[in-house]
């Protein structure tokens, strides 16, 4: 064998396996299909003004509109960050009928650590048990105390900024200091604390540092984090995850390569190792290990599980329950709500915080309180100040506009519900057998929709957040029920679950294969339900525990 294990995928877990498997002394071949970009020396546009952008950090709208489609849909994505997402020309996807799903995607060594929105949040068994409580789904085969541990060693590795609130909803954590919240918010959490006492508004848990950790330096409030931070103030492979895997010598990383296939043996019921396309010298290679990590991003994962379909597993590997690719999500987002909030025109802030606040779940909780669902929702969003864009829209002319748009402008207040995602078998991803993309390699076709349920929780989430803006004296003057399209949330996951039957399941407590001891899937294709808050903290709890768990099997000859 040329590796003790093979990485697909360098983003938010990817980097945490090469990470964690490094360090437990396996040798590692971590494998990225985009470029390399190093850590600090090629993040090309971090420190650019806008009069130094050839169209003002606004893009050109033409080339956009032919090679970004989708990606300049993302709230990430624009002239400074576009250098950090595919071009979806050249990473073709099909659509069933009637679906509008928009694949968000960032193909270069750090995948998407290098733009994600870094909220950490950890998941409880409101989470954990919601399957088997309402019978949608499979149940998980852990629970929160399962996770517990591995939680606390990721957080106090990649660094959490957030409060301590003592919810069972959303259990604290191992916190840096937490970032301030403004007077407006500050406000709208008493107002919420005292008419609702089961509900909390807090700051958002972060991966910004507010206290150093090694090299890495605190975070500077600039908010263009999806630029590259050359500080490491924010977790990303490059500045957190990687040095360490590479300070271990074990370490070999490969960018530039298409995996195709992943190679299975019948006769030992075993992977073998990978075939990509080096994209370099324009060849197909192979290398072999004793297990395989996919890690590639949830969808992507399951696109290679159904294209290393062979004679031994015909239905896609490692899918002997047939439910590969099935069980698709991603959370129902939409702006429940935007108020003025007068009464606070003498107070402004500094700095750019790159955090908002979070209002935990709150339905469903011991009682069914939901109106037509039994899932809950959470809230993102915050109280901000509009600034001399203003201008645009306001009335006036020369010199008093001008003075006008120097001053902080009306304090607004934003609710964002971000609702669980109910397992559906109809919400799939499939080998589209009409159409490949440039390598060959058969385009994924994605089928999605939201149900009733997801709609009913966006309803009383519109409902709940007008009032309660309302109450602490806003103008509440737009809000929303419908969702938006699949993929909006950027938190799209399952496809190969995990489960107790192997029958119906794909991976085992474990992160594992059922079917093939030695392969392990560990981005967010592995998850059996939602939730209502950000999956990546759990993502990467879920990576290292599985990390432990094989190589202590590969140690007893158990792999």
């Amino acid at each position: 064998m040329d590796f003790d294990a093979i990485v697909v995928g360098s983003g938010i877990t990817g980097g945490w396996a090469a990470k964690e498997l490094t360090e437990a002394g396996l040798k590692v071949l971590m494998i990225e299909r985009g470029r390399n970009i190093r850590h600090q020396q090629d993040y090309a546009t971090e420190l650019k003004t806008p009069w130094e952008m050839p169209f003002r950090g606004e893009g050109d709208q033409a080339a956009y509109a032919r090679d970004y489609p989708v990606q300049m849909l993302n709230r990430h994505f624009n002239e400074y960050t576009q250098g950090h997402f595919v071009k979806d020309s050249e990473n073709p996807y099909t659509k069933a009928e009637g679906t509008d799903f928009n694949w968000f995607r960032s193909y270069q060594l750090g995948g998407r650590s290098l733009t994600w929105g870094r909220q950490s949040y950890r998941w409880s068994d409101y989470d954990f048990a919601a399957n088997k409580r309402d019978g949608h789904g499979t149940d998980w085969p852990i629970r929160y105390a399962d996770l517990a541990p591995w939680y606390d060693k990721v957080e106090e590795f990649i660094g959490v900024s957030g409060a301590a609130e003592g919810l069972a909803q959303l259990p604290d954590g191992r916190f840096q200091p937490p970032m301030a919240l403004n007077p407006v918010e500050r406000h709208v959490r008493e107002v919420m604390k005292a008419n609702w006492p089961e509900r909390c508004l807090t700051i958002g848990r972060t991966a910004n540092l507010t206290q150093a950790i090694g090299e890495r330096g605190t975070c500077q409030n600039r908010s263009i984090c999806a630029r590259g931070c050359s500080y490491g103030a924010y977790f990303s492979t490059q500045s957190s995850t990687l040095p360490a895997a590479m300070a271990t010598g074990r370490l070999t990383v490969v960018t530039d390569a298409v995996v195709e296939k992943v190679d299975y043996d019948p006769a030992t019921r075993r992977v073998t190792g990978v075939r990509y396309l080096d994209r370099t010298s324009k060849t197909r290679k192979s290398a072999t290990a004793r297990m395989v990590f996919l890690n590639a991003g949830a969808f992507n994962s399951v696109h290679l599980l159904l294209n290393s379909a062979s004679e031994a597993m015909p239905g896609g590997l490692a899918n002997a329950s047939g439910v590969l690719g099935t069980h698709i999500m991603d959370h129902a987002s939409t702006l429940s709500a935007i108020a003025l909030m007068p009464g606070f025109e003498g107070r402004t802030t500094t700095g750019n915080r790159p955090t908002g606040v979070i209002v935990a779940r709150y339905r469903n909780m011991e009682a069914m309180d939901g109106e037509g669902h039994t899932r809950g929702y959470s809230y993102q969003g915050g109280a901000l100040q509009s600034t001399w864009t203003a201008g645009k829209r306001d009335p006036g002319i020369g010199a008093d506009l001008k003075a006008k748009l120097r001053q902080p402008g009306m304090w607004r207040m934003v609710l964002v519900a971000f609702a669980d995602c109910v397992p559906r078998a109809s919400n799939r991803l499939t080998l589209d057998p009409k159409a490949v993309d440039a390598d060959g390699i058969p385009q994924l076709n994605i089928a999605f929709a939201f149900g009733k349920e997801e709609r009913a929780a966006l309803a009383q989430a519109k409902a709940d957040a007008a009032e309660m803006l309302t109450r602490a004296g806003g103008k509440v003057i737009m809000g929303f029920d419908q969702p938006g399209a699949g993929g909006s949330a950027i938190h799209e996951m399952g496809g190969a679950r995990m489960g107790h039957d192997p029958a119906t399941s794909v991976l085992n407590r474990w992160s594992q294969a059922h079917d093939i001891p030695n392969l392990f899937v560990t981005d967010g294709a592995q998850m059996s339900s939602s939730a209502c808050q950000n999956p990546s903290l759990t993502y990467m709890a879920l990576t290292a525990r599985a990390c432990d768990a094989a190589a202590s099997m590969l140690r007893e000859g158990k792999l």
